[in-house]
């Protein structure tokens, strides 16, 4: 990663750079993260799609929460650990039980919508949606009018967050609700 991160712009400072995976975020830790990102790039903020996701439901007010992965089991538990670590309540955990990232990519907005509503529960405060690889931030707003909820997704919530760190305060509601919200402090 921090290799990586020497090659964006080299030499040049960077407001913010964002590692884009969420199960990797979850896996190698988003303070790893941010910390072999800012060996090289020391000035920038450092967004990862768990932390924005954090973020974005405690800025709802969200505590507990139904989440969809489209990951196997497997790959999904850890994630579970991540929110139930961060003090969230899970109401429905759904795992669509995909292997491949471009399956994952392939999966049409119409089944996101369809999927988001089976994977909502009544009685949470928010749905995540996992993985960047799933094209949901484009439906973010068709599924809250669906739900009934605010829902939060690994790209939307790290665009919101790449966003707002840059000094994009602009509302944008027709993304969903999230993006009409300020950026929170730096605790997660």
């Amino acid at each position: 990663l921090t290799a990586g991160a020497a090659l964006i712009l080299p030499d040049e400072p960077l407001d913010v750079v964002m590692y884009s995976c969420t199960s990797a975020s979850v896996v190698i830790g988003d303070d790893a993260v941010e910390a072999a990102v800012k060996a090289a790039k020391p000035e920038a903020a450092v967004v990862t799609p768990t932390a924005a996701a954090v973020r974005g439901l405690k800025a709802f007010g969200a505590r507990r929460i139904s989440v969809l992965t489209p990951y196997t089991l497997e790959t999904s538990r850890p994630m579970a650990d991540y929110f139930l670590g961060l003090g969230f309540d899970i109401a429905r955990f759904t795992c669509l039980g995909l292997t491949d990232d471009r399956e994952m990519a392939r999966i049409s907005p119409e089944d996101i919508v369809a999927f988001a509503r089976e994977a909502t529960a009544p009685d949470s405060d928010a749905l995540f949606i996992s993985c960047t690889a799933v094209r949901a931030a484009g439906v973010a707003a068709r599924i809250e009018a669906a739900i009934g909820k605010p829902v939060v997704t690994s790209n939307l919530a790290t665009a919101w967050a790449c966003l707002r760190l840059c000094g994009d305060e602009a509302e944008r509601p027709d993304l969903g609700r999230l993006m009409t919200l300020a950026y929170p402090g730096e605790e997660r």
